[in-house]
């Protein structure tokens, strides 16, 4: 005796034939539009010369849809030709940071700090790797078995990550880390429990009295986010010089000089790094340079140029304690060639740095920044630090929400001297360790 269907097979039956009709009305459509034209019109109008086309195909496919169908098969056929296929929704949806894929059949997202597999797929493999190369070609980048992986980006400055086969085993991995349409300002970032609104008040503080910042955090910790609010408070007469692998930062200012590294050419050719770019913008009179990630050889450029005149320069590096990003800083050092002694090196840091702003991920998926340190100078071979700020986690809520509060530990800064030179004068009660901040 046959078992009856379950209403999940036919809900993967449905959803295989509407994926399979949408890919030969899309094949079809193309043989009928002209794509040339397709940029120099809008999207409604486009889409309503295509949806007469798509209602022919219909007919002759003799597939009956009902409203909403023919709807969703429009606005899917549309995004297959305008935008990113599958994608292109997930892309719309401002509640999600992070699109994943691996292979053409699981698409997951991260919405609210947590991961979740969602229903878009891709028809195959040969489908997923076109949308890849639609990506990578957009901004004059490649991906091929030659360059099985690649770094690029979205128009809209959302970055993206390519690999694909041979390194890729069980089909091409695609991740695309998104950027908010409307960059996250400070007080945003007050609101959602981010930082206190004291510690609001300090950092605009530290930007105006043009101290050198480095932020420091592990992977998807909110660095970047953290380096576009605090630019907020960059002065709009000041010229700014960014520079990054991958441009993403939202800067709001008006006077802002991009830079943009460019990988080698398949000759293997052409290639301009970030310490190339650093050295470049030197020359460019920039009053700040904000370095996207200091990842090797042009973190001791980096400090050359704090040193020099370019006070009040940001970078971040990946680090999980604020001593460690002195050392991963360090260790870039020796990556630039220069011949140079530890000791040296940690006094050109102690010397360029100022502040270091340890930002992490919690383990229930909000972003907080967890420090603030100041740097004090060298002690013999060590460099002095001295937390200012910290956040004090202390339990668990009932939702498994990380619990816990913004606290003073009880040291007055060396660099309140500078903010009360730069007209920002603070309350002596910020330093309280007994006053909190507020919290999670």
């Amino acid at each position: 005796m046959a078992m009856p269907a379950r209403p999940q097979d036919d809900d993967e039956d449905a959803a295989h034939r509407m994926l399979a009709l949408k890919i030969r009305v899309h094949r079809q459509l193309l043989d009928r539009v002209n794509l040339a034209l397709l940029d120099k019109l809008p999207r409604e109008q486009i889409r309503r010369e295509v949806e007469g086309i798509v209602a022919d195909i219909l007919a002759a496919e003799k597939e009956a849809l009902n409203k909403g169908e023919r709807e969703r098969l429009l606005t899917d056929v549309l995004d297959e030709l305008l935008g990113l296929g599958p994608l292109e929704p997930l892309l719309q949806d401002e509640t999600i940071t992070d699109i994943l894929v691996n292979g053409h059949t699981n698409v997951f997202v991260e919405r609210h700090g947590r991961l979740e597999k969602t229903q878009a797929r891709f028809q195959d493999e040969r489908h997923l790797l076109r949308i890849i190369q639609k990506i990578v070609s957009a901004v004059g980048r490649r991906v091929d078995e030659a360059s099985p992986f690649v770094d690029a980006r979205l128009a809209d400055g959302s970055r993206v990550n390519a690999i694909i086969a041979p390194l890729a085993i069980d089909g091409s991995l695609l991740s695309i880390r998104k950027f908010a349409k409307k960059p996250i300002s400070v007080h945003r970032l007050v609101e959602l429990g981010s930082i206190p609104p004291q510690m609001a008040a300090i950092l605009s503080g530290i930007v105006a009295a043009r101290l050198n910042i480095i932020i420091s955090g592990g992977t998807g910790s909110g660095k970047t986010t953290m380096l576009n609010a605090m630019s907020s408070f960059i002065d709009p007469a000041e010229r700014i010089v960014t520079i990054e692998d991958s441009a993403e930062l939202q800067l709001q200012q008006e006077h802002v000089a991009r830079l943009e590294t460019r990988p080698a050419s398949i000759e293997d050719k052409g290639e301009v790094t970030q310490r190339d770019l650093v050295k470049n913008a030197l020359r460019m009179r920039p009053d700040r340079i904000i370095l996207g990630e200091c990842r090797a050889g042009e973190a001791f450029d980096m400090l050359q140029a704090m040193n020099t005149g370019h006070d009040g320069s940001m970078t971040t590096v990946h680090a999980n304690t604020p001593r460690d990003a002195l050392s991963r800083i360090e260790q870039m050092i020796g990556m630039s060639g220069i011949d140079i002694s530890p000791r040296s090196a940690r006094a050109q840091i102690a010397s360029a740095v100022h502040v270091v702003l340890q930002v992490g991920r919690l383990s229930d998926g909000h972003r907080k920044m967890l420090s603030l340190s100041e740097l004090t100078g060298m002690e013999g071979e060590t460099i002095t630090m001295q937390e200012i700020f910290r956040f004090h986690a202390t339990g668990r809520g009932p939702q498994g929400q990380v619990l816990g509060q913004f606290e003073a530990t009880g040291i007055r800064p060396k660099f309140a001297a500078q903010l009360a030179v730069a007209g920002v004068k603070l309350d002596p009660a910020l330093f309280r360790p007994d006053l909190s901040m507020g919290g999670a």
